[in-house]
């Protein structure tokens, strides 16, 4: 039998029961607490692993790149030269940059219809065969020529020329934005127009107002910069502007100080005088050749008209000779109006007087005398300027041009 002491009373039976609820939920508990963590340290593993994956991926583009370049600069030098032929699928005759001929292979898999003669190609240094089809390219000088942006020079900043900017309107604005006028009179537009007149009197500020007030292509030059040393290259020259104006129409070229190139030619002549020549007869080809130059219009300005080859100033290639004078009375009014508008002057200063002071100044001059006069203010800590600051200037800007020339004035040393 059993005891009483030996029974199991129902308190106890609960008291037990709960005990092992609690540690079996304490247990869920803990196995729920390494179970979150095991997954986040394995979620941060795979992290790691993919940065790490993305950063040996990077490092190995990196390096496939350098060893890239290594090789690239490994490489020997390509020769660059012109296709002249294609015999047959395997053959071509090309000339390299030094002049030479050559009976050379081609690489197959070049697309045929880029290999045409005049093509610029990639030769391989050793066996001259053709590498690659490269694309046509202008000299930098002749790209660095195009004008990007617009000068803020325009016509109202030029004063006494309106004869001249209406006659440079004429020839040049006019044919570009009205072609149909000259058609319907059967007549050809002008094709270019040249400026003469002294330094200083506005050749260049009056191409500037041309550039500003239109929307063609503006190409600028000085024609200094045609005149090369070696042979031909100038006259390359000449045709890649005139092809770079073609593609770029309507256009207009400007070509600053064309005495440079254009000067009369002569029986006895140096190497390089004749290069010059050479340059010359490739402008004046191209003025009035076979290619026409309907959308492309040129201007040029010189201070030595006395010294341009007949050739270049004929009908048909300048076909209007726009001459800038000395600025006369009223001229010169016009100028120095401009050149003071912002300026504070005192009551006693009179522009009638200043005017009669200046003649046979140009407008170079008349804008150098207003900067002088304020320079004059400006040193004496002046709020206006004086009649005594415009006689000090002219005086400044006299002694100037009785000086030889590229010495300094005397006031810039003061």
């Amino acid at each position: 039998m059993v005891s009483d002491t030996d029974a199991i009373s129902p308190k106890d039976d609960d008291q037990s029961s709960h005990k092992v609820g609690t540690i079996a939920e304490r247990t869920i508990t803990n196995l729920e607490d390494k179970f979150e963590e095991l997954r986040l340290q394995t979620q941060q593993l795979l992290s790691d692993r993919i940065d790490l994956e993305n950063r040996v991926a990077k490092q190995k583009s990196k390096i496939s790149r350098l060893s890239e370049e290594v090789r690239l600069m490994r490489m020997p030098p390509h020769v660059i030269g012109n296709i002249q032929d294609i015999l047959d699928k395997e053959r071509a005759v090309v000339r390299s940059s030094n002049g030479t001929v050559f009976l050379v292979t081609y690489n197959q898999g070049i697309d045929e219809t880029l290999l045409k003669p005049g093509a610029r190609v990639a030769l391989n240094q050793d066996t001259l065969s053709i590498i690659d089809v490269l694309n046509d390219a202008w000299d930098p000088l002749v790209m660095g020529a195009e004008m990007i942006e617009k000068p803020e020079t325009s016509f109202s900043d030029l004063g006494g020329l309106e004869e001249q900017i209406s006659l440079i309107k004429e020839s040049i604005e006019l044919p570009l934005t009205n072609p149909q006028a000259f058609t319907k009179f059967g007549i050809e537009p002008p094709g270019g127009v040249i400026l003469v007149g002294p330094p200083g009197c506005g050749k260049t500020m009056l191409a500037k107002a041309v550039a500003n007030s239109t929307d063609c292509t503006f190409i600028r030059l000085v024609a200094s910069e045609l005149a090369q040393k070696y042979i031909g290259e100038g006259g390359r020259m000449v045709r890649e502007l005139f092809d770079l104006a073609r593609e770029r129409s309507p256009s207009i070229v400007f070509i600053d100080e064309i005495d440079a190139i254009g000067a009369k030619r002569l029986d006895s002549a140096t190497s390089g005088d004749r290069e010059v020549q050479r340059t010359l007869m490739q402008l004046l080809a191209e003025l009035d050749g076979f290619d026409s130059l309907a959308d492309v219009k040129l201007i040029a300005a010189t201070n030595r008209p006395d010294i341009l080859d007949e050739a270049l100033l004929r009908p048909g290639r300048f076909d209007r000779v726009i001459e800038i004078p000395l600025p006369k009375e009223e001229a010169r009014l016009a100028i120095l109006d401009i050149h003071m508008k912002d300026m504070p002057i005192t009551k006693g200063v009179s522009m009638n007087n200043i005017v009669t002071a200046t003649e046979g100044l140009s407008g170079a001059e008349l804008k150098a005398l207003v900067v002088e006069a304020g320079m004059c203010a400006i040193r004496k800590n002046k709020n206006k300027a004086t009649k005594a600051d415009f006689t000090a200037a002219l005086e400044t800007i006299l002694k100037k041009r009785t000086e030889k020339k590229g010495e300094a004035p005397n006031s810039l040393w003061s």
